[in-house]
């Protein structure tokens, strides 16, 4: 699917449930792997996966290779998302209400996201025996 654009909504601290929408954002290639965008709190959530169905043993081998430091290195926080079909992350960063510095935060993640799935890939290329 092709992305031109997020919607970034505001989800209640209570309840999860969406409230309002809080803006619209230019996105490049790599916003197929994201499937959550959205504020809670003071925080800005971006959750992703691998934007495909991996194989039982790809699901292995993507957490033990996957760069979680890339995205410490900038300054968001990361952590894996258990229960889900495929290996899922969440990232956050502060929310500031200044739609510039949110594009420029989204557009890092989406490159950062896009280089580390890219790169969990092609490391585990070749290593079904050792996953199974």
């Amino acid at each position: 699917m092709d992305y031109s654009s997020l919607i970034l909504m505001e989800r209640d601290n209570e309840t999860g449930f969406v409230t309002k929408e809080l803006g619209s954002y230019k996105v490049s290639e790599g916003a197929e792997y994201i499937k959550g965008f959205y504020v809670k709190g003071d925080s800005v959530y971006i959750k992703f996966d691998t934007n495909k169905d991996v194989e039982e043993w790809e699901y292995s081998a993507i957490y033990d290779v996957f760069n979680m430091e890339l995205f410490e290195n900038e300054g968001f926080e990361i952590e894996e998302v258990e229960d889900e079909y495929n290996p899922t992350f969440l990232i956050n960063f502060k929310y500031k209400d200044d739609h510039d510095y949110i594009e420029e935060k989204l557009s890092l993640s989406i490159e950062l996201i896009e280089e580390a799935m890219e790169k969990a890939f092609n490391d585990i290329e070749g290593k079904e025996e050792e996953y199974q």
